[in-house]
């Protein structure tokens, strides 16, 4: 087994060694400063016991040698300086063992010279260990590769996994193995992981280009390897309540925006409601989960989820902003781009004076350091401070001039992905309105084709996404940067309005301006192109949901207005609402309708009597814990609903408990499923609170709940021994003198 070791860079081969020495030669290895280390890069006291059985203890130094040179075979000269260094090491008493690790080739007869010229100088015992041993370590101790995760990338992984675990990451990551080959090992990497150990699950927030997709593919790779999960990448919670499996416990689901894209898109976080029960019960029978959302868009996502029904997300430790990360990261996060990207030397060597620059700058992302690295991104971008400094802190409108600068082809590829609301099944087939737009493009399907599979790994990637093979951006700021480019011209905001499919479409833009962070504002000109098409969409469940999210979120009082002319079926729809009132796309429609005045009278009562209903009967008391919806009757109907839930279920709350228990199934959790019943019972204590009857007799229902619950509660999941995710290196020094950056041009 070989891995590109020459690819490293010599800082993170001397963590790596490191690594070896305490998982192999299990010790504490004490690192030192990569200037004035007195001839040590680590050392420790203790002993080691080799596979022959050979005894070596005493005082330990560990020095490293890289070489950016494949074939690199280790001569005399490279070591002769260090003779000298570890003869006055033996004089201070502190080196009875040299250990000397390289990535270059070590043969027998330059082994056995060295072992001789050290002897000389004091040295009792010395080790000698060249690129084949370090490869065959890495190979043996799972946890190394976790150590340096960077290490996924530089291998074979049909020689690293077995062969189920190959055929999962190969579908899963395989398009993630280059970025994959540049991660960095940050410390919020390392609370991510504690997380999920710990907890099974994980949300990281982060600005855009913050490096949450690769901490999560890192995490993915890694439970694969060293858990033997069965991975999925999913996008959206239907479909992680539809593959878990309770019999199978080692199961590893990842969620890449999960509250949306580049907006937020409400229905997700409702949905996400509606399958948290599920997930909770997933969690406790031994599943894991890691989620991702842009900050922004999380932030305007917990209004709306109900904390309640997963308390995890009320957990910091679990909840992890990515942002912060430490100068020296951010060194090696843009070392790593600029060394294994696609930029010649001379550009390398233009850079090299820089980036030190770089990645001081606040405004530095790990994405600025992908860009960086491929010569896609940087094309007319004199190298000095200037120009550079630019490119960081103006990377979006730096995106779209070089969008704008792409061939019709190119353009047309991105604008059919962007189309797809960032997912193009492959092999491409068109609809007849796709068809028209890429003729508008001034491009064919042939052409946009060979343009996908140019822009690959630049602009695009190939993925495999629950099961089907996939085109999408390369990153999500480019969705961000095309959506500035289509607002630039009028000609092709109608290309886009009329070529994507209508149910993407309605989770792009808005109609009006109402708030949506990065939505594309329809001009007023062509908004009856939305309406029109909306007009046409087929009333099946589905489409009707699209519809409702998007007249309640995304558009202004005048669009609204327009639609319910031509559609007056919506009225008849939202005034009686389907059960699960907090989830059901029907009654945000109708308080939204209610608050700008377009909900007729005649629907109004209706809506207030199906709501009223169906918390009387105990099925789902939302009208008690939304103030929105109460607010949406009068005085009189406030009224009559108090007196109601006083005569009518108080007394037959026994009953109501019941029932929600005999409708929990085999696979729910008792806990979560009840959930809701126990926010009725809240809300009936808030609305009696001076009525100590009332209090008594909800006490006691939430008591005999929680008896049931715990006569029903499955057994806990097994927690995975804290070696395995949560071997963390030595911190970073920030005192280097010798620069990260040394070696980045060679």
């Amino acid at each position: 087994m070989a891995y590109q070791l020459h690819l490293l860079g010599w800082h993170n081969f001397q963590r790596l060694c490191l690594s070896i020495a305490r998982e192999v030669l299990g010790q504490t290895v004490t690192s030192f400063l990569d200037s004035n280390d007195g001839g040590r890069d680590g050392g420790f006291i203790g002993e080691w016991k080799p596979h022959n059985g050979e005894r070596v203890c005493g005082h330990f130094v560990v020095q490293c040698k890289h070489t950016s040179k494949l074939d690199h075979v280790l001569r005399f000269s490279d070591l002769q300086p260090e003779i000298g260094k570890a003869q006055e090491l033996v004089s201070r008493g502190i080196c009875d063992v040299y250990v000397r690790m390289t990535n270059g080739g070590v043969s027998g007869r330059m082994e056995a010279k060295l072992r001789s010229e050290f002897s000389r100088v004091g040295v009792r015992h010395f080790l000698c260990f060249g690129n084949q041993w370090v490869c065959e370590q890495i190979l043996e101790h799972k946890v190394l590769r976790m150590a340096v995760p960077r290490l996924y990338g530089l291998g074979d992984l049909s020689q690293i996994l077995d062969d189920r675990a190959y055929d999962q990451a190969k579908a899963l990551l395989a398009s993630l193995q280059e970025d994959l080959s540049k991660v960095v090992l940050t410390s919020t990497y390392h609370r991510a992981a504690d997380a999920l150990r710990q907890h099974g699950f994980v949300l990281l927030l982060g600005e855009p280009a913050s490096g949450k997709t690769t901490i999560a593919a890192t995490l993915a790779m890694a439970s694969i390897d060293l858990w033997g999960c069965s991975t999925l990448k999913l996008d959206e919670p239907a479909k992680v309540v539809e593959h878990w499996n309770p019999n199978e416990p080692s199961q590893f689901f990842w969620i890449d925006d999960a509250f949306g894209a580049t907006q937020y898109e409400s229905w997700l976080a409702y949905r996400w409601n509606g399958a948290f029960p599920q997930v909770q019960a997933a969690l406790k029978r031994g599943a894991k989960i890691i989620m991702t959302s842009r900050d922004y868009i999380y932030n305007r996502a917990r209004h709306d989820l109900k904390m309640s029904t997963f308390p995890l997300l009320k957990e910091s430790q679990v909840v992890i902003d990515v942002k912060d990360l430490e100068l020296l990261e951010k060194q090696q996060i843009l070392y790593n781009h600029i060394k294994l990207g696609n930029q010649p030397f001379e550009i390398r060597a233009l850079l090299k004076p820089h980036l030190d620059s770089i990645a001081n700058n606040p405004k530095f992302v790990p994405e600025v350091a992908r860009r960086l690295g491929h010569s896609t991104f940087t094309a007319g971008i004199e190298m000095n401070r200037s120009c550079l400094t630019n490119f960081v802190e103006q990377r979006e409108a730096h995106l779209v001039e070089v969008i704008a600068g792409l061939d019709a082809d190119s353009k047309a590829a991105i604008g059919l992905i962007y189309m797809r609301d960032g997912k193009l099944g492959s092999p491409i087939v068109l609809s007849p309105s796709e068809r028209d737009a890429l003729d508008r493009f001034g491009s064919s399907l042939g052409g946009c084709t060979r343009a996908i599979e140019a822009l690959k790994d630049s602009f695009v990637r190939f993925v495999v996404l629950d099961g089907v093979p996939c085109w999408i951006l390369k990153h999500p700021t480019l969705a961000d940067a095309f959506a500035v480019y289509l607002v630039q011209s009028h000609e092709l905001m109608g290309i886009y309005l009329q070529g994507a499919p209508l149910d993407k479409l309605l989770h792009q833009v808005t109609s009006g301006d109402v708030g949506v962070e990065h939505a594309i504002i329809v001009p007023s000109g062509l908004q009856d192109i939305v309406l029109n098409r909306m007009s046409k969409m087929p009333h099946t469940s589905k489409n009707i949901d699209h519809i409702n999210w998007f007249l309640t979120h995304r558009c202004s009082r005048e669009f609204i207005s327009l639609y319910l002319q031509s559609n007056p079926e919506v009225l008849d729809r939202v005034a009686e609402p389907g059960l699960y009132l907090s989830s059901v796309s029907e009654t945000r429609l109708a308080l939204r309708l209610h608050e700008l005045g377009l909900l007729p009278e005649e629907h109004r009562q209706l809506f207030v009597k199906t709501v009223v209903q169906y918390a009387i009967e105990g099925e789902d008391g939302y009208i008690f814990q939304n103030n929105e919806m109460r607010a949406v009757l009068t005085l009189a109907e406030n009224e009559e609903l108090v007196r109601r839930a006083r005569s009518e279920l108080l007394p037959n709350l026994g009953e109501v408990r019941r029932n929600w228990q005999s409708n929990c199934g085999s696979t729910d959790d008792p806990d979560q499923f009840m959930s809701e019943f126990f926010e009725l019972i809240e809300a009936l204590k808030r609305e009696f609170p001076e009525d100590g009857g009332v209090q008594s007799e909800v006490n006691s229902e939430r008591d005999a709940a929680n008896e049931w619950i715990s006569e029903h509660e499955p057994p806990e999941r097994n927690i995975p021994p804290r070696s395995i995710l949560s071997a963390k290196e030595e911190p970073l020094s920030d005192h280097q003198t010798r620069s990260i950056f040394d070696d980045v041009d060679s």
